[in-house]
């Protein structure tokens, strides 16, 4: 039996994944999102507090309702993980998952990134127990408390820098004896009094009580009988993302970091081929843009679908005088 065609499929299930998938089904596209898993990183997140007109929610609960407003307006869900992308010819793709193969006349990339993880005890379970990968999201859950940031590259000085702002106290750990971000970055974290600098020394375990995070505990990489404690309410880890770029990376272009290359429209460099949220090239990550970026995707893609007829408004129709 031949598998039925979509006008647009969409890879992955987070918050850029499910507005493409509201955005494309409200246009009454055939739309399959295909998705590991609902929410990707916002479903790690206890608390989203800068969701506009959302003032509190939890990041599950967020994703949970994204999915149901996708699914209201007729987009279908599959669970599965890609493995292979074929683009045959114009409006004609071909995705294989290990559950199956799918059929589509457009594909919207919207399955993020994955931050690096530290890989040591503790990290894991205090994740969302004040471990974050997130200094923007979760800064201003720790005014007035005391932080770790690990990592030596820009955004790890930068989340440095944000923190310090509201925090009481900032570590930052880094392996090697000088950092690796900007000169100017470097000078404005030594010269703020609220951040202490720990080089050449490794995380060795995140430490905490059972129910949140209370240390984390390093090692001197030049002497490793120094082993010790800081005590901290938070821990940030800031050492850069996964981007999955073999499933892609014969598809459409990518930047130095492996992240895809997209226009303003959302658009790559491959006809038919869309993308949007963390996995793009737009410098900033998080929940509402992603969100934005989604439902340009879809837009577009119900252009490109649609031969070119206009997925918003045309404005040559609207004089302004």
């Amino acid at each position: 039996m031949e598998a039925q065609t979509y006008d647009t499929l969409i890879i992955g299930g987070a918050c850029a994944g499910l507005a493409a998938g509201t955005y494309a089904a409200r246009r009454a596209m055939k739309t399959l999102i295909v998705t590991k898993d609902i929410g990707g990183q916002i479903a790690t997140t206890p608390s989203v507090e800068n969701y506009p007109a959302i003032d509190f929610v939890t990041g599950p609960q967020l994703a949970q309702d994204m999915m149901a407003q996708a699914m209201k307006w007729g987009a279908e869900l599959q669970y599965d993980e890609i493995s292979k992308i074929e683009k045959r010819g114009e409006k004609d793709f071909v995705v294989t998952g290990d559950k199956g193969t799918y059929a589509s006349k457009s594909l919207i990339l919207a399955y993020g990134k994955t931050p690096r993880n530290l890989d040591v005890p503790g990290e894991k379970k205090y994740a969302g127990k004040g471990v974050s990968y997130c200094v923007t999201c979760d800064a201003p859950l720790f005014r007035n408390r005391t932080v770790v940031v690990v990592g030596g590259g820009s955004s790890a000085l930068e989340g440095a820098l944000i923190l310090s702002k509201v925090a009481k106290k900032v570590y930052i750990v880094h392996r090697r004896d000088e950092f690796r971000g900007e000169e100017v970055l470097v000078a404005q974290m030594k010269a703020e009094p609220k951040i202490e600098m720990v080089l050449s020394s490794v995380t060795q375990e995140v430490v905490g009580d059972g129910q949140y995070v209370t240390a984390l505990r390093v090692q001197d990489v030049k002497d490793a009988s120094i082993v010790r404690d800081i005590p901290v309410d938070g821990v940030f880890v800031e050492i850069g993302f996964i981007v999955n770029s073999a499933l892609i990376k014969e598809l459409v272009d990518l930047d130095r970091l492996n992240q895809v290359i997209t226009n303003k429209k959302m658009e790559t460099s491959t006809s038919g081929v869309f993308a949007c949220g963390d996995l793009t090239d737009s410098p900033y990550k998080q929940a509402v843009i992603s969100a934005g970026e989604g439902a340009s995707a879809a837009l577009t893609a119900y252009s490109y679908v649609n031969d070119g007829k206009a997925a918003g408004v045309d404005w040559t129709s609207h004089p302004t005088s």
